[in-house]
């Protein structure tokens, strides 16, 4: 279910000599990716983010019994991060966040099931490193 974002439209932030930037077209987003490309480290950056700013939350496996879905839950207008989604969503959580239409999204995981997401939904993490810099970006996956 296509729904056009509605928290922010693009994720930056920079970390020693690492680069995020997202642009977000969808209100979730899926990111696949192959083991070693840089998912984790990323997400530690906009974790880093997070902490800056009020709208933005992160959840990963380490929360998995930390009381993480009732807080989604009564999340209103933020920006969530999850990583690990294939050990930390199970399939209510996974219908609560395809119909939540007051949050935005950004799902890290191999298994894009139960979220209602169509093609146009799933992106992978691009990395292009120039001289010591590394930046990160995200493009359509099909």
């Amino acid at each position: 279910m296509e729904i056009k974002p509605v928290v922010c439209n693009r994720l930056q932030t920079n970390h020693t000599s690492f680069e995020v930037d997202f642009e977000l077209t969808q209100n979730i987003m899926f990111l696949i990716g192959e083991s070693g490309t840089g998912k984790s480290a990323v997400f530690s950056f906009l974790q880093e983010l997070a902490a800056e700013k009020k709208s933005i939350r992160c959840y990963n496996y380490l929360d998995i019994n930390t009381g993480y879905k009732s807080a989604i839950k009564r999340s209103k207008g933020k920006m969530i991060i999850i990583d690990n989604a294939d050990i930390l969503l199970d399939d209510a959580m996974r219908q609560y966040i395809a119909l939540d239409t007051q949050n935005q999204y950004l799902i890290f995981g191999r298994n894009p099931t139960g979220l209602l997401l169509h093609r146009g939904e799933i992106f992978e993490l691009e990395s292009q490193t120039i001289g010591e810099r590394t930046r990160f970006t995200i493009k359509k996956a099909f």
